[in-house]
């Protein structure tokens, strides 16, 4: 709650002839002050209080919020109140999406006079120049949180972000000129052909013998486990179990600024923390493939148990940043259309979930609930809806036989 005034002073004198002044305020908890002044005159009592209200509102219009420019407030808030609530990796995002998509139109207004049409029209911008919804959605979320603080602690009468509306996903699709296609078929994948022509270059050669592609093995052991980038990055060598075919997922590696307090220092550093969730931390069993790429993993590169499987030269942990840049040069030479390394996880969720034809014609699959264990989802929605890509190229045929 905001400091205020409650009387612009009172003087009087006491019997032993001496001037008395008292100053009511209320402070930040809402409770009731008085501040008390003496003299030897009435002016010398009404001097002191008048300096003391002068100091007492320029310290309140210092400390009002609704007086400051956005970029600054807001700057602000996500230092005090956000860095400690959430994880770094978030808060970067936030300060990004402060930088490029909230200051360049709304950071020089100061609080008070923004109104609903200039976060509209932020908002709308966004929209026009081809922001993807994710990126506006989090824009718009910020704006909300941040503007409905201020509305709970009394620093605006009137929430100008009550009257913005975020449109729904297929009316923003629409403004772009895009479609919105089911999420199942935003899926993105490797073929079968790909999956081949990936491999021909991650392991190809030069003509002296020596591989084109550093560690390409890592890439087969994510196709075949299903495992985040964060997740691969972060296995030690300890934490594979070759015998009973099975790898433990107990750590991650993230990147993040670099910083002293809250102030970015320069650069990104790595870090080693928690996988995604608490159900990111499981067992993933582990095929014939996926064995024979850890152990040819180990004959290039092995630095002891406690060291990580995807290990650099000098025995330390890969960044996610590395194994992307080499991931996206392989399908650059391969002349394959630009995934991301979160593709090897959803080809992999949708050939199990769709099934590999057998010799004798059969299919085999497994349960949505089964491949959500496998990769650490909370639900088998999850798993169904954001990674599968359906293949309806199978229904050919299956109503024969049930004609009405």
């Amino acid at each position: 709650m905001q400091r205020k005034l409650l009387t612009n002073g009172n003087a009087f004198q006491r019997t032993d002839k001496r001037w008395c002044g008292v100053v009511w305020y209320m402070d930040e908890d809402g409770e009731r002050k008085r501040k008390s002044f003496s003299g030897t005159t009435k002016a010398e009592v009404n001097n002191k209080m008048k300096d003391y209200i002068a100091t007492f509102n320029d310290e309140v219009n210092d400390s009002v919020i609704a007086t400051k420019k956005l970029s600054e407030a807001l700057g602000e808030w996500l230092r005090v109140f956000k860095f400690a609530s959430v994880s770094r990796i978030t808060y970067d995002r936030c300060e990004q999406i402060l930088k490029n998509q909230i200051n360049p139109s709304l950071g020089e207004k100061v609080i008070e006079n923004i109104t609903s049409a200039d976060l509209k029209k932020t908002i709308l911008t966004l929209t026009d120049k081809g922001y993807s919804y994710s990126t506006v959605k989090q824009t718009y979320n910020l704006l909300n949180e941040f503007f409905r603080y201020l509305e709970l602690e009394d620093y605006l009468v009137k929430n100008p972000m009550r009257h913005v509306q975020l449109a729904k996903k297929s009316v923003f699709y629409a403004s772009q000129g895009k479609e919105l296609k089911p999420t199942c078929e935003t899926v993105t994948v490797f073929t079968p052909e790909e999956i081949e022509t990936f491999k021909k270059e991650a392991f190809s050669t030069y003509k002296n013998g020596k591989r084109k592609h550093e560690l390409p093995e890592v890439f087969i052991l994510m196709l075949n486990t299903g495992l985040r980038t964060g997740e691969m990055l972060g296995i030690r060598n300890c934490d594979i179990d070759l015998k009973n075919k099975v790898l433990h997922v107990q750590q991650a590696v993230k990147e993040q600024y670099k910083r002293e307090g809250t102030e970015k220092s320069g650069g990104r550093e790595m870090i080693i923390g928690t996988p995604k969730s608490k159900t990111s931390i499981r067992s993933v069993p582990l095929n014939e493939t996926a064995m024979k790429m850890i152990e040819e993993i180990r004959k290039e590169r092995y630095f002891g148990e406690d060291a990580p499987l995807v290990a650099e030269a000098d025995g330390n942990y890969t960044t996610p940043n590395s194994l992307r840049k080499r991931f996206y040069r392989i399908l650059e030479l391969a002349d394959i259309e630009h995934k991301g390394l979160h593709s090897l996880r959803h080809t992999f969720a949708t050939t199990l979930i769709n099934g590999v034809k057998q010799p004798d014609g059969t299919i085999k699959s497994l349960t949505p609930k089964q491949v959500a264990d496998i990769l650490g989802h909370t639900t088998s929605e999850i798993t169904e809806i954001y990674y599968v890509k359906k293949d309806t190229s199978r229904l050919a045929g299956m109503t024969d036989g049930f004609e009405m």
